[in-house]
């Protein structure tokens, strides 16, 4: 067995001391305290990024297929739904990555009622379209089924427009559609959602896409983008260039005119992934003025350690214990302190994380922040990594602050009292 090991095994921490000294006291929590706030704040912005991801990955598709010429005219510059469909189908192996596939028209409305109205954008989708993240929000009502006929002139609207219009599920409301005319849809308010994020519930009603083709005057294949889900999002960029390359090869095989353009969840959402970016420094700040906290900590941690054994480490030399031997002694004996930090903080931090994600114990306001709490989301491997991070930031700081040591003469601390 290594000497100095079996040595700082046999030594305390509280030296001679009955009672645990003040001083590692304050050391042990400082230090408690530190991992308990990494811990924390990795699962807070693992949470936020989780669930803002979450949410704009289901609200928005993974990859959206739109007509090059979109810009020039909104209601005009069509996709032809059946062309994107046939083209992924004929390669095989893209297709087999692709979840689903769905026609979505888009148009500007307004919702009318007697007392007041609102500017909003229909989302018409078709029978493909992945309802079941809008089903789990609903808080009135349930979503239209798909391919029902009696659904065919059926909306579901957020929580925030059905507030302001005083609607309820099973209420009718005028939509007005104005182009060139001006066209009048008497809509049924099948349900009302609330996903908390107020680009989409202040901005969409979503229903049967025939209503904005008949409105239009648009035939069945015919809308403003077609929506592609990917079964594995890791590498979207990739996969929109697949994309982008196949329509591409297919509008030449077919001599079409049509021009298509291919983006990403990420490049339609630019605002909330910069956000979500800006979260990823702000860990990095809070991890690094935490170690820097509990460095000091333990500086002052194994000063006290040091200051309590003086003769002790008189005597070592006196014995011919050489510096680098008392260090390693001395190091061991703090890294208790250390590895009981650890632990305590480690089983508290999990522990005040566990309790946020299944009683939303902090509440947050959902106009700012998405969501109505504060989102946690663990990882073993982050946390062991932090861990890690720690021993190895932990024995680099005692290493430097172990040079101490070689500066205590046997003479004085002999008669060191």
């Amino acid at each position: 067995m290594n000497h100095e090991w079996y040595i700082a095994r046999r030594m305390t921490l509280n030296g001679e001391q009955q009672k645990g000294s003040p001083s590692l006291t304050v050391a042990l929590v400082g230090i408690v305290l530190a991992v308990i706030v990494m811990i924390l704040s990795i699962a807070i912005v693992m949470g936020f990024k989780g669930e803002i991801t979450g949410k704009i990955m289901h609200l928005d598709a993974h990859l959206k297929v739109s007509n090059a010429a979109l810009g020039i005219d909104d209601n005009y510059a069509t996709v032809n739904g059946r062309e994107v469909r046939e083209a992924i189908a004929e390669d095989k192996d893209f297709s087999q990555l692709v979840e689903s596939v769905s026609l979505i028209a888009d148009k500007s409305a307004i919702l009318k009622t007697d007392d007041d109205f609102m500017g909003i954008i229909m989302r018409g989708v078709d029978a493909g379209y992945d309802w079941r993240y809008l089903h789990s929000k609903m808080v009135e009502g349930s979503a239209p089924v798909a391919g029902d006929s009696a659904s065919s002139s059926q909306i579901v609207i957020s929580k925030t427009v059905a507030d302001r219009l005083q609607l309820h599920a099973g209420d009718k409301v005028l939509t007005y559609f104005i182009d060139d005319n001006i066209k009048v849809r008497n809509l049924e308010i099948a349900g009302v959602f609330e996903t908390d994020l107020e680009a989409f519930d202040n901005a969409y009603i979503v229903g049967s896409i025939d209503i904005v083709q008949g409105v239009n005057g648009w035939h069945g294949d015919m809308g403003t983008q077609v929506e592609v889900n990917m079964k594995d999002t890791r590498d979207l960029d990739a996969d929109a260039y697949d994309l982008y390359s196949l329509l591409a090869e297919n509008t030449v095989k077919r001599e079409s005119k049509n021009l298509f353009y291919v983006t990403t969840t990420q490049q339609n959402n630019l605002p909330f992934f910069a956000w979500l970016q800006m979260l990823d420094m702000n860990v990095v700040i809070i991890l690094t003025l935490m170690m820097v906290v509990a460095a000091f900590t333990l500086i002052s941690a194994m000063l006290m350690i040091v200051l309590e054994r003086i003769r002790v480490i008189g005597n070592f030399k006196a014995m011919g214990a050489t510096n680098g031997t008392i260090r390693r002694i001395f190091i061991y004996l703090t890294g208790k302190l250390i590895i009981k930090a650890l632990i305590i903080g480690n089983i508290i931090g999990i522990g005040l994380a566990l309790l946020q994600k299944y009683c939303h114990i902090l509440r947050l306001d959902p106009t700012a922040y998405y969501m109505p709490y504060v989102p946690i989301q663990l990882s073993i491997p982050s946390i062991l990594l932090l861990n890690v991070g720690i021993i190895i930031v932990s024995y680099l700081t005692l290493l430097g602050a172990s040079h101490i040591i070689s500066t205590i003469k046997p003479t004085a601390t002999m008669r060191f009292e």
